[in-house]
C-alpha cells in the first residue's frame, strides 16, 4: 500500500537557529550512524501527527524511504525532509505546531548526547544524578518557569479511549483551565490530547493568553503516541524512568484517566515514590477519575491495588466519577496544600526536589524476556519496592504491545513471561484481561495479539 508523502525544507524560528560542526557530526555521518537512526524515528513519530497509528514498528516499515538531514548555511540551518507523510503538511506547507515539535526533537537528542550522556559532572548512576539531569533537559526546554504560583496538572490516561470518556477528559480539562490550571501530558492523543483541548477554552473564556500545554516523551513511546497539535511546548527524555520523574518533579496534581498497560505502569511508579517513607507527609494531589462507564474499570485498578500494594496505596488517590467540577475542585484545593507545603520548606515551585525517589525507579529497565522473568513479583519485600517491579512488568506489556524493539523481541522469542506470587498473579491477569476485553490495549477495531503471559 502506497501513502502519500512530501519533500520540504524548513527552517528553526527564534531557537536552535545555528549548530556547531560538531553537533552535527554527532548527529549525522557518512554511514547514518551517530544519532541519526534516533533522530530519524523520533522525528518520523512527530511528522505522523493525527494519523492514529501506535505501532513504531509498522509505521518505521511504512515509510521506509522517510529521509530527514541538516543542511548547514552560514546563515543558520534547516532541514531537509524527504518522503514525509503527507499529513503533517496544509496546501504544501509543513503544519507550524509539527515544524516546532521537529526542532524540539532535535534540540532535546543533541542536548542529551553532548550535554548529559557526556557530561563527567552528572552522574546517572546516582539519584542525585539522575534528578539533576532531568531538571537540566527540562531547562533547556524552557519547561521550568519560576515566575508561576503552583498551576501545573499531570494529566495521564489512555491513547486510544473510547470517544465518550475522550469527551470527558475535554470537561475536566475545561474546568482546569477555568481556574488557571496549565496541563501536561504524555502528549499524545486521547487522555493526553482531551484534557489540552478542553482546557484552551477554558483559558480563552478567561482571556489567558499563555496557556501552557506541555508534552513529554521518550524516543521508545513517541511512535506510538505522536506529540497533539495542542501541545505548545515538547520535550523528549532519553527513557521511560526520565520521562516519569520528569512527570512527577513538575506536577503539583495528577488527574488519572482510563487507560491501558501504560496508565497502570504510570499509576504503579507514582504510588511507588508515595510509598517511600521519606515522602509520607508531602502533599501530592492524585485523582482517579472518568465517566459512569469508567467507574469498573477504576474498581479494578483499585482492587488490583489493595490485593498488591495495600491499604496504605489505597490512601494516596481519590477517585471521582463522573464529576469534572468536582475533580477541579479537589485539584484546586490540592495545589493550595502544596504551595503552603513548598514555600514553609523552601522547595520551588517549578520542581519538586524535596520528593524522594529511590533508584530502583530510575534504573533504566530493559524489557528483556529474561528481565521480565526475572522481575521480584512478591510480597517478601517493601511496598514501594514491589510497586517499582509491578511498573516494570506493565513497561514491558507497554514495549511488547507498541514499541519497535518490544515488538521485535516478540516475534523473534515469542510471548513475555511475567511469574511470581499466585495472588499478585491472579490480580494481574485479572486486570491485563479487563484491558483486553475493553480494547484499551491497542486502537479500537484492531485485534490484540498478547505480547505475554502471566505464569500462575
Amino acid at each position: 500500500m502506497e501513502f502519500e508523502v512530501m519533500d520540504t525544507q524548513i527552517a528553526p524560528d527564534g531557537h536552535l537557529e545555528v549548530l556547531s560542526k560538531a553537533e552535527v557530526a554527532r548527529l549525522w555521518d557518512t554511514s547514518h550512524g551517530g544519532l541519526y537512526q534516533l533522530f530519524r524515528s523520533c522525528a518520523l513519530a512527530v511528522l505522523n501527527c493525527g494519523s492514529g497509528l501506535d505501532d513504531g514498528k509498522e509505521l518505521l516499515e511504512r515509510y521506509k524511504s522517510f529521509d530527514i538531514s541538516i543542511v548547514q548555511r552560514e546563515r543558520g540551518i534547516k532541514l531537509d525532509v524527504k518522503a514525509a507523510p503527507a499529513s503533517a503538511f496544509v496546501d504544501g506547507v509543513m503544519i507550524k505546531g509539527i515544524q516546532e515539535h521537529l526542532f524540539a526533537v532535535l534540540r532535546d537528542i543533541l542536548f542529551i548526547d553532548g550535554e548529559i550522556l557526556k557530561n563527567a559532572h552528572i552522574d546517572l548512576e546516582t539519584t542525585e544524578g539522575v534528578t539533576d539531569a532531568v531538571f537540566h533537559i527540562l531547562r533547556n526546554a524552557n519547561l521550568l518557569q519560576p515566575q508561576i504560583s503552583p498551576n501545573l496538572v499531570v494529566c495521564w490516561g489512555g491513547h486510544s479511549i473510547s470517544g465518550h470518556e475522550y469527551d470527558y477528559t475535554k470537561l475536566v480539562g475545561y474546568h482546569l483551565g477555568l481556574r488557571a490550571m496549565d496541563i501536561c501530558t504524555g502528549c499524545g492523543p486521547g487522555a493526553m490530547k482531551g484534557p489540552m483541548k478542553g482546557a484552551t477554552i477554558g483559558h480563552a473564556k478567561q482571556r489567558i493568553e499563555n496557556g501552557r500545554y506541555l508534552g513529554v516523551s521518550e524516543p521508545g513511546i513517541i511512535a506510538a503516541e505522536a506529540p497533539n497539535p495542542i501541545v505548545n511546548d515538547l520535550v523528549i527524555l532519553p527513557d521511560i524512568e526520565k520521562r516519569l520523574e520528569a512527570f512527577v518533579r513538575m506536577a503539583h496534581a495528577i488527574v488519572v484517566f482510563p487507560g491501558g498497560a501504560g496508565t497502570a505502569e504510570e499509576i504503579l511508579y507514582l504510588l511507588g515514590i508515595l510509598l517511600h517513607p521519606d515522602n509520607a507527609q508531602l502533599p501530592f494531589p492524585v485523582i482517579f477519575t472518568g465517566p459512569a462507564s469508567a467507574e469498573e474499570y477504576f474498581q479494578q485498578i483499585d482492587q488490583f491495588i489493595a490485593t498488591t500494594l495495600g491499604a496504605e496505596a489505597q490512601s494516596k488517590y481519590k477517585i471521582i466519577i463522573d464529576d469534572p467540577v468536582a475533580v477541579a475542585r479537589e485539584v484546586q484545593a490540592g495545589i493550595k496544600t502544596v504551595r503552603a507545603y513548598r514555600k514553609l520548606h523552601g522547595d520551588a515551585y517549578y520542581y519538586n526536589w524535596l520528593l524522594k525517589i529511590d533508584r530502583e525507579f530510575q534504573h533504566p529497565f530493559a524489557p528483556t524476556h529474561a528481565n521480565m522473568r526475572g522481575l521480584a513479583l512478591h510480597k517478601n519485600q517493601p511496598a514501594h519496592l514491589l510497586a517499582a517491579n509491578l511498573r516494570r512488568a506493565f513497561s514491558g506489556v507497554v514495549a511488547g504491545n507498541v514499541k519497535d524493539q518490544g515488538i521485535r523481541a516478540i516475534e523473534q522469542f515469542g510471548h513475555f513471561e511475567i511469574c511470581g506470587d499466585p495472588d499478585i498473579m491472579h490480580a494481574m491477569d485479572v486486570l491485563l484481561n479487563s484491558f483486553v476485553q475493553q480494547t484499551r490495549m491497542k486502537l479500537p477495531g484492531k485485534a490484540y495479539i498478547p505480547c505475554y503471559k502471566v505464569i500462575k
